[in-house]
């Protein structure tokens, strides 16, 4: 799923977005309801009216902000309060008010309310999270009115293999549409986040989607794939292109590099991307070094069909399991693959 954070997949049209291959994509509470407000968009139409998107829409409840604006709120167990990184005013979300802003929002699937730990954070910390995303997700399942709506649990837990378990059992017994796993690429070694889905993910229901979230790198998706998960989002195709980074099947592509200077070739010679069919290395690089905005787009654009392809051949192989076709094809996937990203921070 690409992520538009704020009603907007950066610097890319809807259609282009839809003809990468996407089908969903993905906005954030937290950010909607400081602007423009959740009401105007319900009278404006709701989200899909409002962005232009016919697809399908998946709303975050806000609670990945909880780890990613540490600094900015203040956690009880009613809720948490932020101090919003715009202006400085408030803002209160508990579970009846993340789950009221993706009631009026309108999106297909919404996300109950959760606390999401630091990697690093010690037991106590944790399960303490746990027991609120607990409670929480019993408060949002109790108060969600729409039919409408899809709401799926997130499982917390960190990498403690029996709070996940606890939190995952008590998230089916209240019988949500889909599960989601949080709390992971948040600071723990990569180790730890596959041993975390191996151990989890056969748990949830079978029947119904297993979503991780914001886990991108080819390497961790296939990794996660093979555990069990069905669904992804993350900023990194955008936010990457934003910086000149581009993904390709062999090895990541640092388009300021003077390597690139003046390379008259497509970014890969097989990606039916509109940004290979037309331009070259050469001038992406001129454009990012001359600061024109055409270069972060065309990269961007590049990224979304690189991740749609890859997890079109994902799908592919599936029913026979043949992770050796995959990683010919793709060998950025590989475990010794690249895996360092760029970080310009985690709003997209």
């Amino acid at each position: 799923m690409p992520v538009g954070t704020r009603a907007s997949v950066r610097g890319l049209w809807p259609d282009q977005v839809r003809d990468s291959g996407a089908d969903i994509i993905l906005a954030n509470t937290y950010h909607l309801a400081l602007r423009p407000g959740a009401e105007l968009i319900g009278q404006l139409g709701g989200l899909h009216r409002f962005i232009g998107w016919d697809g399908p829409i998946l709303t975050d409840s806000g609670g990945y902000q909880v780890f990613s604006l540490a600094e900015l709120n203040h956690i009880t167990d009613d809720g948490v309060t932020f101090r919003s990184h715009i202006d400085g005013q408030w803002l209160h979300l508990d579970p009846v008010s993340a789950t009221r802003i993706q009631n009026l929002l309108g999106a297909d699937i919404i996300m109950a309310f959760d606390e999401c730990p630091p990697g690093d954070a010690g037991r106590e910390v944790v399960a303490r999270a746990v027991d609120r995303t607990i409670r929480w997700a019993a408060s949002c399942k109790q108060t969600h009115p729409r039919d409408d709506q899809a709401l799926f649990g997130i499982v917390q837990g960190g990498v403690f293999h029996d709070l996940r378990r606890l939190c995952a059992d008590r998230l089916i017994d209240l019988d949500f549409h889909g599960y989601a796993v949080g709390g992971l690429s948040v600071g723990e070694t990569r180790e730890s986040m596959v041993e975390v889905l191996t151990e989890l993910v056969p748990r949830l229901p079978p029947g119904k989607p297993r979503y991780l979230m914001g886990v991108g790198m080819p390497r961790d998706i296939l990794a996660a794939v093979r555990a069990g998960v069905d669904m992804f989002d993350c900023v990194l195709p955008t936010r990457n292109g934003r910086n000149g980074y581009a993904f390709t099947a062999t090895l990541p592509l640092r388009l300021r590099n003077e390597q690139y200077r003046g390379q008259d070739l497509p970014l890969e010679a097989d990606c039916p991307c509109p940004t290979c069919r037309r331009f070259s290395r050469a001038y992406i690089r001129h454009l990012f070094l001359a600061g024109e905005m055409m270069g972060p787009i065309l990269l961007s654009l590049h990224n979304l069909w690189f991740f749609q392809r890859f997890m079109s051949r994902v799908r592919d192989l599936i029913p026979s399991r043949d992770w050796r076709t995959l990683l010919a094809e793709f060998p950025v996937a590989a475990e010794s693959g690249p895996n360092k990203v760029d970080d310009e921070g985690a709003c997209e």
